[in-house]
C-alpha cells in the first residue's frame, strides 16, 4: 500500500479551509495533517508536520502565501511541493508564484476533482497548472517579460517527440490527457517529460510551461 499523500491547507478564512479539507479527505490517498490562517503560522505547522504537499492561498495577514512559498522552497529541511489555491487570475501572482517554487497554480473555482489532481499531481513531482490561466495568462507574463522570440530552438536539442510533449505540456495537458493525445502508455509520457525537463535543466513541468512559450515550442 502507497502512503497517503500528506497535505497541509493555509489560508486565512476557516470556513474555505475546512472545505478544502473535506474535498481532499475524501479521497483515499490524501491526508490533511494540518492547517494554518497565516504565512507565519505556515512555516510552524508545515516544519512540525513535514507535508508532502502544501495548498497555498496568497493574501493573508502577516506574512503572504508567495513569500511563505519562497521560505518553504528554500528550506532544505523541507520537501513539500507548494500548490498556490487563490481567487485571483492575475498573471503577476502567477509569475511570482513560479519564481518563489510553486508547482502548481490553481482557482478557487476549480473542480473539486481538480483540486484533488493538483495534490497528487504535485505530489508525483509533476505540478499543475489551473486551465484557465494556464496559456493565456503565461503567455501574457512572458510577453511582458522578455522581448518576443519566435520557433527558437531549445539549447540543448529535444527530439521531435519531446518537442511534441513539452508543446501540449504547455497547453496545461496532464499525462493521461497527452497520452491519449499521442496514442502512448502514461509511462512513454512520463519518461518524455523526465527527459525534457533533465535536458533543458528546468525544476518541474511548471517551469516547462513557462519555457516553451518564452521559446516559441507551444506548437
Amino acid at each position: 500500500m502507497t502512503a497517503p499523500v500528506r497535505v497541509v491547507l493555509v489560508d486565512d478564512q476557516a470556513l474555505l479551509r475546512a472545505g478544502i479539507g473535506t474535498i481532499l479527505s475524501a479521497h483515499p490517498g490524501i491526508d490533511v495533517v494540518g492547517e494554518a490562517g497565516t504565512g507565519v503560522q505556515a512555516l510552524d505547522v508545515v516544519r512540525a508536520t513535514r507535508p508532502d504537499v502544501v495548498c497555498m492561498d496568497v493574501q493573508m495577514p502577516d506574512m503572504d502565501g508567495l513569500e511563505a512559498t519562497r521560505r518553504i522552497v528554500a528550506d532544505e529541511a523541507l520537501t513539500a511541493a507548494v500548490v498556490i489555491l487563490t481567487t485571483f487570475n492575475r498573471d503577476d501572482y502567477l509569475v511570482e508564484a513560479l519564481r518563489a517554487g510553486a508547482v502548481g497554480y490553481l482557482l478557487k473555482t476549480s473542480r473539486p476533482e481538480q483540486l484533488t489532481e493538483a495534490v497528487l499531481s504535485a505530489a508525483a513531482g509533476e505540478g499543475l497548472l489551473s486551465p484557465e490561466v494556464t496559456r493565456a495568462v503565461i503567455a501574457r507574463a512572458v510577453s511582458e517579460r522578455a522581448p518576443a522570440r519566435s520557433a527558437v530552438q531549445p539549447v540543448v536539442p529535444l527530439t521531435e517527440r519531446e518537442q511534441e510533449v513539452l508543446a501540449l505540456v504547455a497547453r496545461g495537458l496532464n499525462n493521461d490527457e497527452i497520452a491519449a493525445e499521442l496514442v502512448v502508455s502514461r509511462a512513454t509520457v512520463k519518461t518524455h517529460v523526465s527527459n525534457v525537463l533533465a535536458k533543458l535543466g528546468l525544476r518541474d513541468r511548471v517551469q516547462a510551461v513557462v519555457y516553451a512559450h518564452e521559446h516559441g515550442l507551444t506548437g
